[in-house]
């Protein structure tokens, strides 16, 4: 099968998908013109990928067990009131088609995939999948749009430029994203844990002018108050803004479930208030990576990843 004709709706994987979809919203192939006419205006993305991974895998099997966690839950909020089905036409486009062994041509179709969504007028919501699945994302969102803002909730800053050469490497995502095109006046990096990134990482972000705002920073000011300075940031001046969302940011106690826990890190309660209030400003595209089910406990982590997509689709519609 060539790129050109992949399937989408099958990644040729036994792990790229149960035949479920996010919510058990209905499957619609990502094509711009058939999901502009369906008025579908959040578009579900897998990409059951960890080829890229460098720290414990299994995120491959992320979107699969985040779409069945998804089951447990309903479209309306009893607690904010509101039902998002009010505010979005929603469709599951599938997985990518990944190739194994070939992160190029993986995130070239990837690229294409997304670009079909955000074609469409949609939001794409990306499921990983190891961190590196965001430079496809990133790459179809400065297609789409000229002057995008990026925000990072990351224990990492993810801004390594190679990793033994391998520039896709999941600690290369927002590296590639700068070069792809992102203005790193207009990325913001919150939530870093000062004991799990290496110095180049931090010196990159620091001398493009990137906002760092550390787990410290999160502590002292409060989730919401950071997540006010990080859109202002990210959203003065910018088309849209993308929003990357690694599990890892948050304490381990809370998101076992990843290749790299953090002690220390966000509360759950805190990462839920920070997305709502950073989609307040309004998201183009988002992504949450670095679930890797293999070291869960009950699915309290890709329950809690399915609870942060909905909160912040929640809050985008308080924009």
């Amino acid at each position: 099968m060539s790129d050109a004709v992949a399937d989408y709706s099958f990644g040729g994987l036994l792990h790229a998908g149960s035949g479920g979809t996010f919510m058990r919203f209905p499957h619609v192939k990502p094509d711009a013109d058939t999901l502009k006419k369906l008025g579908i205006t959040v578009g579900f993305i897998g990409f059951p990928w960890d080829s890229m991974c460098i720290s414990r895998t299994g995120t491959n099997y992320g979107p699969r067990v985040i779409r069945e966690a998804s089951d447990q839950f309903s479209s309306y909020s009893a607690n904010l009131d509101i039902d998002l089905s009010d505010h979005y036409t929603f469709a599951d486009c599938g997985d990518v088609a990944v190739v194994p062994g070939s992160p190029v041509r993986t995130m070239e179709r990837a690229r294409r995939m997304m670009s079909e969504v955000l074609g469409a007028g949609a939001i794409p919501v990306t499921i990983g999948g190891d961190h590196s699945i965001t430079i496809a994302c990133a790459r179809a969102f400065r297609e789409r749009y000229d002057n995008p803002g990026l925000i990072l909730i990351d224990s990492h800053f993810d801004t390594a430029e190679d990793v033994g050469g391998e520039e896709m490497n999941h600690a290369c995502p927002i590296a590639r994203a700068v070069d792809a095109g992102f203005d790193p006046s207009k990325i913001v990096i919150i939530g870093t844990n000062g004991w799990l990134n290496p110095k180049a990482e931090f010196d990159y972000a620091r001398q493009r002018g990137m906002t760092i705002m550390p787990i410290e920073t999160v502590i002292e000011k409060g989730a919401v108050a950071v997540a006010r300075e990080a859109r202002a940031i990210a959203g003065a001046g910018t088309d849209s803004v993308y929003l990357t969302f690694d599990i890892d940011a948050i304490d381990g106690a809370y998101a076992p479930g990843t290749g790299v826990p953090a002690a220390g890190g966000l509360t759950s309660r805190e990462a839920i208030a920070m997305v709502s209030e950073l989609a307040r400003g309004g998201l183009g595209g988002l992504d949450v990576v670095e679930v890797s089910p293999p070291y869960d406990h009950d699915g309290i982590t890709s329950r809690l990843a399915v609870k942060l997509i909905l909160e912040a689709l929640a809050g985008a519609t308080k924009r």
